[in-house]
């Protein structure tokens, strides 16, 4: 089969079997082409709570999957491939931040939408790369513990220099895998081309930047600027779908190394494997964790809207 008649018979899949398709932005261009909704994990995780399908598949890896249950305990959510995970979600276990919390007494643990739902039903409120600033500003706590990403901590508390905000050493290995020399060299290489970078990157890289935001924040800057090039700091997908959206434009990677192979571990078949029912992974979490989970979300959309 070509991958137009798979993608047809996923389409028709997913109308026989009432099922919406989630795909983060850092899937392939052929499961965004079928996806009903496209954006961040918790964008996509949104718009699968709004829908009235019984069955939504994740295209993305295993924290993404989390969410979009915690959001729609109701609904039959699965995760395209069982072996998609993030690093970073895997670094923090509940003893590594119980143990983080008790050296920091009296602070209120922040977590990232990158972490487990064990994770998020240990922290008072949950945080996206592009609502940080504003909730943990609008928090009325001063100080702060927070998890897993220390370099997206540290431009959060560059931005907040008002509030203590303690960090722990974790993060994303493929956004970390990139430093001032990477920086360097891509700039001599596309020299004039605008440096688009997301906060996970090293301080270096971030502060080099002409532009710092979410992985969507970056998509959306890079459409709308007068701008010709932009060298992109973040996941190689990024730079991928920007060439289809703006073929005048000229989009080149910050470097090769910032490919991730847990978000490119779920392929078209994997898809349709898990529509037509005999592939995937169902997620199922008890109860009491998906409440316990999912206050820490709702107090994040009382903080940030």
């Amino acid at each position: 089969m070509t991958i137009a008649q798979i993608q047809d018979e996923i389409r028709a899949l997913k109308k026989e079997r009432d099922i919406c398709v989630l795909a983060h932005v850092y899937q392939a261009r052929e499961i965004i082409e079928v996806a009903d909704f496209t954006g961040d994990s918790y964008a996509v995780s949104v718009s699968a709570q709004k829908t009235a399908n019984s069955r939504v598949v994740m295209c993305g890896v295993r924290f993404m999957a989390e969410t979009v249950k915690l959001l729609s305990p109701e609904k039959t959510v699965y995760l395209a491939n069982q072996e998609a995970g993030c690093p970073m979600a895997d670094q923090l276990n509940a003893a590594r931040l119980k143990a983080a919390a008790e050296k920091y007494p009296g602070h209120a643990v922040v977590c990232y939408m990158n972490t487990t739902a064990e994770i998020k039903a240990m922290s008072e409120v949950c945080v996206t790369s592009s609502s940080a600033v504003k909730i943990i500003r609008a928090m009325e706590e001063h100080d702060i513990l927070f998890v897993p990403d220390c370099n997206l901590g540290a431009y959060i508390a560059k931005q907040i220099p008002e509030k203590t905000i303690r960090l722990i050493n974790g993060g994303c290995p493929i956004h970390a895998a990139v430093g001032a020399g990477d920086v360097a060299a891509a700039r001599r290489a596309h020299p004039g081309a605008l440096l688009l970078v997301h906060p996970e990157c090293v301080p270096d890289v971030v502060t080099a930047a002409d532009y710092v935001g979410s992985s969507s924040g970056i998509y959306d800057y890079a459409v709308k600027s007068d701008s010709r090039e932009f060298l992109i700091g973040t996941e190689t997908s990024i730079a991928e779908h920007l060439q289809y959206a703006c073929p005048d434009k000229r989009f080149y990677y910050l470097d090769k190394k910032m490919m991730c192979h847990n978000m490119k571990a779920t392929t078209l078949m994997d898809l349709y494997h898990c529509c037509a029912g005999d592939g995937g992974e169902e997620i199922t979490m008890p109860p009491e964790l998906i409440a316990s989970a999912g206050k820490c979300i709702d107090r994040m959309i009382e903080l940030g809207g």
